[in-house]
């Protein structure tokens, strides 16, 4: 049995673009920063990584993170690994790795002026 899943917790770098695609359904991208904090074993000085994961949300998930989601807040996200290869403008093929969501849980709280 193969299993291909992502769960990441972190905080959104900027909002998110909503699009339509050919079919008329949505996509809306963004990207999520988590970080990794640890100690150096010698030296003990505290040390942190960002990684930066760029994630698309098909159809009505996106839709909602389109309408709810901002930059900075911080989520809980499922999903998976999806590679991608393509050929860019110039003619080179080039490739891509993207989190493909499956779902997603706002952990930031709403602000009172936030839209009903």
């Amino acid at each position: 049995m193969d299993f291909n899943r992502v769960t990441l917790v972190g905080n959104l770098v900027r909002d998110p673009e909503a699009k339509k695609t050919g079919k008329g359904g949505g996509l809306t991208t963004f990207t999520l920063a988590t970080n990794r904090v640890w100690r150096d074993p010698q030296s003990k000085e505290k040390n942190e990584t960002v990684e930066f994961h760029p994630v698309a949300a098909w159809g009505k998930l996106g839709e909602v993170v389109a309408q709810y989601v901002k930059k900075g807040n911080k989520v809980y996200l499922e999903g998976r690994i999806a590679h991608q290869t393509f050929t860019n403008k110039t003619g080179a093929k080039q490739s891509a790795v993207n989190i493909i969501a499956e779902n997603l849980i706002l952990l930031s709280p709403q602000s009172p002026d936030a839209e009903e």
